[in-house]
């Protein structure tokens, strides 16, 4: 279960996400109310599944009281069946959490924090729009690691004038800290943001993937698994919230602009809800928070796998495209074998995985599957 929290003290440059700036009190009671009628409406579609994961997205979740946050658990355990494992991550900004905070969300059921750091360098972090300094970056981490079992620290490279150096630097921090989960994200100029409308000066392809490599090369020296084009975990601490999306798993998502997965005998679908906050609040009260349900076509499905299990460094079990879409490997047996030609696909009776250029090359291997 994904449960969207649409609000932030600043919208950073770079975001492209459903996020709005706070510019006035943020209606959080009545938020409340609003995701627990989205629940309640999605509860016929979901009847009889067990939730694994919740995953409290943004926005900026943590600018919600403990008291909702645990308002907003209660219900799910009273409407769902949880497993008794069951993995619950709030994603946190360094300048909106203090201790009083982290232990409420701790109280209230949380046992992952995943904390957008982003850099532990105050003049990046300037060039990124964030509202947090190199300071408020390491207390807040070291907190998260004091309070949390289980912490996540989001760090970005490639960013407005930095050095390989610089982004080493970062990453050395970040395993210095021995988080469970570390993800490392390329920045990227996204449509509609104002990064994109104006860029930003960044480094160049060549040292862009030196960066990457060379931050992959740390992280594997200080025990981290590069499982997922993006995410890196100690042994046995996968993120099993996003590691479901990468399976093409089902998912429900709440809140405003959330989206949904949903696998049926005959079918699989997809929903939207209300990206607007207020016409989320709107709809969602009168009982009709999704804004659009539609069925997969059966001929993208192949694709719609593959996007999400080819992030996955160690690939997936052949039998999974099967019981996830209701389609025969055979149906895709030519594009296998011309990846597997191109030397972007290694393939066995057990394993499909992109291989270390597939994975470089990944929107390349993925494009196959769209022919």
């Amino acid at each position: 279960m994904y449960i969207h929290i649409p609000w932030c003290v600043r919208k950073c440059p770079y975001c492209d996400f459903n996020s709005h700036e706070s510019r006035s009190e943020i209606p959080e009671t009545a938020y409340v109310d609003a995701l627990v009628a989205d629940l309640e409406q999605s509860v016929p579609r979901i009847w009889g599944r067990r939730v694994h994961s919740i995953f409290f997205g943004g926005g900026t979740p943590s600018l919600f009281s403990p008291e909702a946050i645990d308002r907003i658990l209660s219900n799910v355990r009273a409407l769902v069946q949880l497993s008794s494992d069951c993995e619950i991550t709030l994603e946190a900004n360094p300048g909106t959490v203090d201790a009083a905070h982290f232990t409420g969300y701790r109280t209230a059921g949380v046992n992952r924090l995943s904390l957008g750091i982003q850099s532990f360098d105050s003049e990046y972090l300037q060039k990124l729009g964030r509202i947090h300094d190199e300071a408020q970056a390491m207390a807040a981490a070291e907190l998260a690691l004091n309070t949390f079992d289980s912490v996540n620290l989001d760090v970005m490279y490639a960013l407005p004038g930095q050095t390989l150096e610089h982004a080493l630097a970062d990453a050395q921090r970040a395993c210095e800290l021995k988080p469970a989960h570390l993800s490392f994200y390329h920045l990227t100029l996204e449509p509609n943001t104002p990064f994109h409308r104006t860029p930003p000066v960044l480094p160049d392809d060549d040292t862009s993937a030196s960066m990457q490599e060379a931050i992959e090369n740390l992280l594997g020296q200080h025990g981290y698994d590069h499982y997922e084009t993006s995410a890196f975990a100690q042994h046995g601490r996968q993120c099993r919230h996003n590691r479901n999306y990468w399976l093409f798993g089902d998912y429900l998502g709440i809140g405003a602009g959330a989206h949904s997965k949903l696998s049926f005998h005959d079918r699989i679908t997809r929903e939207s809800r209300h990206k607007h906050p207020k016409r989320y609040l709107e709809h969602a009260m009168r009982g009709n928070a999704a804004d659009n349900i539609w069925q997969i076509p059966r001929e993208e499905l192949p694709f719609e796998f593959m996007m999400n299990a080819l992030r996955l460094t160690d690939g997936f079990e052949p039998e999974l495209f099967t019981m996830r879409t209701g389609l025969p490997l055979s149906s895709i047996a030519s594009t296998l074998q011309s990846a597997v030609d191109k030397g972007l696909l290694s393939t066995s009776d057990t394993r499909i995985a992109p291989t270390l250029l597939g994975q470089r090359f990944l929107n390349e291997l993925l494009a196959m599957f769209l022919e």
